[in-house]
């Protein structure tokens, strides 16, 4: 996409278009802060209590997170 728009010269619209997605998706930025610690604990619950899923760890991590 960047390379269509910076060494072909193309707009960003006839950009997108050639790609067949939206110019709003490709102008898209994130909100969500940073939760890589919480996503870093959540890997650590769920490496040690295999068969639960991501809900039960997330349960479990709000526990520990209140104590």
């Amino acid at each position: 996409m960047t390379w269509a728009i910076d060494e072909k010269g193309y707009s960003q619209r006839r950009a997108c278009a050639l790609i067949g997605i939206a110019p709003k998706t490709y102008r898209y930025t994130t909100s969500r802060g940073d939760d890589s610690e919480f996503r870093e604990r959540l890997r650590h619950l769920a490496a040690a209590r295999r068969r639960f899923g991501y809900r039960p760890c997330t349960f479990c991590y709000a526990g520990k997170a209140s104590r």
